[in-house]
């Protein structure tokens, strides 16, 4: 079954670290070019953050650059997101998603082809 499930969400207080997990099922991780995290705000439109294209290119919005890394693990067709300097702007839900792109286009959608559940992530001043 095709499927992306996010694991790793939780509470953290400002300037703490938080890391995302993406379990990626292999059909999906074969056959899209591109996978990232976007985040999403109640009554706010998402939000791309970070993109890794099939070759490791990364891509990232300038609100996480510096502070957020996305990787990969090919062999555990895994994507993660570490997640530092956080600060409260940055409490929303996190979402894995997949799609045939690049990186650059991958930060300005909003649908993708595949999505996972979401997880949680809440800054605390």
């Amino acid at each position: 079954q095709a499927q992306m499930v996010e694991s790793g969400g939780g509470s953290v207080e400002v300037g703490g670290s938080l890391s995302l997990s993406c379990t990626v099922s292999p059909a999906i991780y074969r056959s899209s070019s591109c996978m990232g995290w976007f985040r999403q705000v109640p009554g706010q439109e998402r939000e791309a953050v970070a993109a890794i294209e099939r070759d490791g290119t990364t891509t990232y919005a300038d609100v996480v650059k510096g502070r957020f890394t996305v990787s990969k693990d090919n062999a555990k067709t895994t994507l993660y997101l570490q997640m530092n300097s956080l600060t409260p702007e940055d409490t929303a839900m996190y979402y894995c998603a997949a799609d045939n792109t690049i990186g650059v286009i991958f930060l300005a959608m909003y649908e993708f082809k595949y999505t996972g559940q979401g997880t949680q992530v809440t800054v605390s001043s």
